[in-house]
């Protein structure tokens, strides 16, 4: 632990590298508001710091910069989130007012607007469909034969699949069939209904003995699409990685970034494994890995119904600024999960 005074000289020298991307000299950090001793104070306890591996140098004449253990001792003492600005706060509620349509959309547009608040890469991770739940099954005639199957999953996800039928069916035949088939499979999983045996007597309408096989043939192909294919790999949306480019110097460390965020499975694992050791924020070797040593990360889940669908995070450089980027992702991903458990 650092007493009170080493602890302001290093969050004052965060502070300052943070701006300005420059090593950090003694005189800098003596004129700092809540900094109250002598530059040979500062001095001395800037090379105390160094040598208990919260500062570098650099250079043998250059200032101090924050290491790895020095970033980690300021975001841990930032004492939660920040606050957005009005500006941004007012972005962020026009967005979510305005944004409707399929979950992909919602989800591609969402990582844009985190990235236009913090300017770095913004990473947003769709639930996995295999926990959702069936929330509505509607069936639509399109044709005398042709019938689409629209699906709301507990998520917020939306799956439609086109049937294609071998008779004419009437609409009123179609409709018979939607309420028979939500009645076998809403509150259940993808996986789940799609084992549920289709029972003869369930297609048969009571008061409609002629429209029987017409309905049966209906809820018959409706159940075979929900037996088919569906998209159950990670959807993850990827925005603003120009802003994350223009935060590096190094033109290799931008190649190796850009084609880690282009590996969608390591970018999901990179997330979830974040997020299951306790971590908000995984800073330079601490998000597992080496090529993202220059990095920082900050990473939270969102919520649907209550359980946790999948999760949004910034990647922006080690020196970036933790308060504002804890803020917007705080935001987002609170307002994200409130819109898509609204449906």
């Amino acid at each position: 632990m650092l007493d009170d005074r080493k602890a302001t000289i290093l969050r004052a020298v965060v502070t300052e590298y943070i701006e300005t991307a420059q090593p950090v000299g003694s005189g800098h950090v003596a004129k700092a508001p809540d900094v109250t001793v002598s530059s040979a104070t500062v001095r001395n306890d800037m090379a105390a710091l160094e040598a208990e591996g919260y500062l570098d140098q650099p250079h043998t004449s250059a200032g101090r910069i924050p290491t790895e253990k020095g970033y980690r001792f300021f975001v841990d003492h930032l004492g939660g989130p920040g606050r957005l600005g009005a500006t941004e706060t007012q972005q962020v509620r026009t967005f979510f007012s305005r944004t409707h349509g399929e979950i992909e959309q919602m989800l591609s547009d969402t990582s844009r607007l985190l990235s236009q608040l913090t300017r770095y890469a913004a990473v947003v991770v769709g639930p996995p469909h295999e926990v959702a739940t069936i929330k509505s099954v509607q069936l639509v005639s399109l044709t005398a034969r042709v019938v689409l199957v629209v699906l709301v999953l507990s998520n917020g996800a939306i799956e439609k699949h086109t049937i294609e039928l071998d008779d004419d069916v009437d609409e009123l035949v179609v409709n018979a069939a939607g309420v028979r088939l939500a009645s076998m499979v809403i509150g259940r999983s993808l996986a789940d209904a799609a084992s549920v045996e289709v029972d003869e007597d369930l297609t048969r309408p009571a008061s409609s003995p002629a429209g029987a096989d017409g309905v049966g043939s209906v809820v018959r192909a409706a159940m075979a699409a929900l037996r088919g294919e569906h998209r159950h790999d990670d959807q993850v949306y990827i925005g603003g990685t120009s802003d994350m480019a223009a935060a590096f110097d190094a033109v290799g460390t931008v190649s190796e970034i850009l084609r880690i965020l282009e590996q969608q499975l390591v970018v999901v694992s990179l997330l979830e494994d974040v997020l299951d050791r306790g971590l908000s924020v995984a800073i330079g070797t601490e998000t597992g890995n080496q090529a993202l040593a220059d990095c920082s990360l900050v990473v939270a889940p969102y919520v649907v119904d209550g359980e946790a669908a999948g999760s949004i995070g910034v990647l922006g450089p080690t020196r970036m600024h933790y308060s504002q980027a804890l803020a917007a992702v705080a935001v987002v991903s609170n307002r994200l999960g409130r819109r898509l458990s609204e449906g």
